[in-house]
This record gives C-alpha cells, sequence and structure tokens, in this order.
C-alpha cells in the first residue's frame, strides 16, 4: 500500500465515514481547513490528496499524471457506469472506445437532434397530462427516456422506456451510498444490461450493410482498438452510458425548477429568450450552482509532486469538483445564482477547466463527458418550457439535503398544472 512521505502532514486518518455522514459539504470543509489548497487522507484505507482549481485539472486529467484504470471501485462500476465503460480505460484503448460516442454528435447535429426530441416530448407530456399533480423528478425522468430512445434507435415501447427510467435513476442514486438504495442500483443495472444485450444480438443478426446510423446500431457495430466487436454486456453498458446519463438529466431538470421557484425574474427571460443563449447561460449556472457529481478520482500512475507534496504510484488522487464550482477564487460570489456569469464575452468555453460539474480537461481526447453538451442542450430545452409553463408550487419540503449524493430537493419538487 502507497503511503504519503511528508514530515509535516496531517495524520492520514480514513475519511469514508465522514464522507458517507457529510456528503457534499465533507470535501469543501476539509479544503477551507487546509493552509496549502490540498487535503490528504484515506479512502476506503487507501492513501488519497484531494486537489481544486484549473491547475488541478490539467494535473489530474494529464494520463502520465492519473489513471482511471483500476480507480473505480466494483460498487461504483456496477450501479453507476458497468463493468468494462469507456470511463475505466486509459490510453488508446480508451480514446477509441470514447471515439465511438463522439461520432454520434456529428458536430454538434446529433446533440441538436436529442434537443428537439426532449422538447417534443415534454410539450406531449405536458398535452396528454391525466392529473393536475406532478412530481417534476420523476416526469423528467420518463420525458427524458422517451427522449434518448427515440434518438437512439432503442425500440422499447412507452411502458417499457418508463421501467427504463426508474432503473437508471435507480442506478445513479444508489451508486454512492450502501443499504437498499445500492442494492437498488444493482438489480436495476442488471436488468437493463440483460435487455440492452439481447438487443444488440438482434442488431448484430442484421448485416451491418443495413445499418441506419442510430446510437444503438454504433454501438453494436463498435469495433476495439484490437478490431473486434464488444461483447454483447460490454456494448450493452456502453448503450447504457449513453441512456443514463441523458436521464439523469432530470436531477439538473428539477434544479432548475428550484431555480425558477426562488428566483422568479428568470421566468420572464427565459420566456424572451431568442436563439437559446439566455437559456444555455440558465443551464450552466444550475450546473455550477447545484450538487451534482462531489468529486472525481483516479490513481496515481508514477510517483508524483504536487504543489510539493508527494503523491505515490497508485494513490488516490481526487479532483474537487462541487468545491470548484464555489471557489470564490473563481466565481464573484459564488453562492448567488446568476446566469449572467456565462452571457458575457468570455462564455463557458474559455474557463473550460473553471466549470467542472461532470469533471473536467478536454472531452476529445481526456475523460471530460462527451454528453456535456447534451446536458446543456436539454436542460435549456427544459428550463425554457418550465418557464413557459403555467404552474403553481405547493406546499412542500424543497430543502436539498448536502448529506446525500446524489441529493434533490427532498420533495421531487411537486408542481400544480393550472
Amino acid at each position: 500500500m502507497p503511503t504519503f512521505k511528508k514530515a509535516n502532514a496531517a495524520p492520514w486518518n480514513d475519511s469514508t465515514l465522514a464522507l458517507l455522514v457529510h456528503g457534499y459539504a465533507w470535501l469543501p470543509d476539509r479544503m477551507r481547513g487546509s493552509l496549502d489548497g490540498t487535503v490528504r487522507t484515506r479512502l476506503m484505507g487507501r492513501p488519497a490528496i484531494a486537489l481544486r482549481g484549473p491547475d488541478a485539472v490539467t494535473f489530474f486529467y494529464d494520463e502520465k499524471h492519473v489513471l482511471r484504470t483500476a480507480a473505480l471501485p466494483d460498487p461504483v462500476l456496477d450501479t453507476l457506469f458497468g463493468q468494462g465503460a469507456v470511463h475505466t480505460l486509459d490510453a488508446d484503448v480508451h480514446r477509441v472506445r470514447k471515439a465511438m460516442f463522439i461520432a454520434l454528435l456529428k458536430d454538434g447535429a446529433g446533440v441538436a437532434a436529442l434537443g428537439e426530441s426532449v422538447t417534443r416530448r415534454w410539450r406531449e407530456a405536458m398535452a396528454d397530462r391525466q392529473q393536475d399533480r406532478v412530481v417534476l423528478f420523476d416526469e423528467a425522468a420518463r420525458v427524458l427516456a422517451l427522449a434518448v430512445r427515440d434518438w437512439a434507435g432503442v425500440p422499447l415501447s412507452d411502458a417499457a422506456a418508463a421501467d427504463l427510467a426508474r432503473d437508471c435513476t435507480s442506478m445513479v442514486d444508489g451508486f454512492a451510498t450502501p443499504g437498499p438504495r445500492h442494492l437498488r442500483a444493482r438489480r436495476a443495472r442488471r436488468r437493463q444490461e440483460d435487455a440492452l444485450a439481447g438487443l444488440i444480438t438482434d442488431v448484430r443478426a442484421t448485416p451491418e450493410a443495413d445499418s441506419t446510423g442510430s446510437a444503438l446500431e454504433a454501438v453494436a457495430w463498435h469495433r476495439d482498438l484490437d478490431g473486434t466487436l464488444l461483447d454483447p454486456r460490454t456494448a450493452a453498458v456502453e448503450l447504457l452510458n449513453i441512456i443514463r446519463p441523458t436521464v439523469a438529466i432530470a436531477w439538473f431538470a428539477t434544479f432548475a425548477a428550484h431555480a425558477l421557484h426562488r428566483w422568479p425574474r428568470h421566468r420572464d427571460a427565459l420566456r424572451a429568450g431568442t436563439g437559446g443563449s439566455y437559456a444555455e447561460a440558465f443551464a450552466h449556472e444550475v450546473r455550477r450552482f447545484y450538487p451534482f457529481a462531489p468529486f472525481v478520482a483516479g490513481l496515481a500512475a508514477q510517483d508524483l509532486t504536487w504543489q510539493g507534496e508527494h503523491v505515490p504510484k497508485g494513490a488516490l488522487v481526487l479532483l474537487d469538483l462541487y468545491g470548484q464550482n464555489h471557489d470564490p477564487a473563481l466565481w464573484e460570489d459564488p453562492y448567488r445564482f446568476d446566469p449572467r456569469r456565462f452571457t458575457g464575452p468570455e462564455g463557458p468555453e474559455e474557463s473550460l477547466d473553471d466549470l467542472v460539474p461532470q469533471g473536467g480537461g478536454d472531452p476529445a481526447s481526456g475523460h471530460r463527458c462527451p454528453g456535456e453538451d447534451i446536458t446543456v442542450t436539454a436542460l435549456a430545452a427544459i428550463a425554457t418550457e418550465l418557464a413557459r409553463l403555467d404552474y403553481e408550487v405547493p406546499d412542500q419540503d424543497l430543502g436539498i439535503p448536502l448529506s446525500r449524493m446524489p441529493t434533490l430537493p427532498r420533495s421531487g419538487f411537486v408542481l400544480r398544472l393550472r
């Protein structure tokens, strides 16, 4: 087991229990008590060092420094990402697998098409509603599952897509906690991997020349660096890694409703917006302001030095996402919700390593989520639709507990449509 070598380092007490108890607040609280902007601790018995800031993003996403292979524990793979997923790969093997996902976006056309699908499905859901009371989180997850089903060419009935939505939210909800939530997440993943592996096998029964270019067929016929097709189970994992993150936008959609309720002045700006620029800025601010991923982790690829600190090979390296998105050194008045941060001449593209709600780095060459543009586009679409929707917010518990990961308003945000 690697050990840190620094005479004046703090005791390396294990923080696993503290992380589970304090959730999103754990690492930012530790960072505030740090004199040099790093935290030294242990997680699950392994020495770990936590970093923050644009320079830390560059350091973390350099594969000469930090690797993902073997970094993600089995409980996370068995619920959130899946065994053999692209997230577990490095170097050329990772880049070839990831190129499959990037190609589906087609220079923005794929993103725009999915955004249009989200808007269409949302409007249909609101027009066809059978009752006035809507739990926004549940409805958003269902709408997003229908939209990505259509976009990805996955032949599922509406009822099966609703089941898929519930299973995907279970996978996300249960990855970071022991107990019943985790068990539900495991069962949900197993169920959907079985179903999607069957679809992959069905696609391969048709000649490749008949491919329509759907995401389902792109995954089914993808060849890895060694030239072989993915086995059906791994292909199902990667198809879920298109579907699950899209359904997970339901968390951000619920936070968008929360923001519009707390600061209703943004409704007028979203209603009046043309070209989507304000809606995109609003989406970026939702992603910055509200808690989603607390941090990302990898393993030190070799003995390293970070700001004078020795980081031994094999140690956990954490990048503090939630803390960085609220760092006053990067964001003026960081606990003020203000989409105007992203409407000036220096938009989010100018601060790729500042805004890191889903990780940092370059999506084309590194581990940054290639579907981040999908998140922004879909969230901007739903936020605009919410701003135009006539509803009231009944009394409910809208508290967002930072001790729970992932978190939401406790009520799921209930709307009463008018």
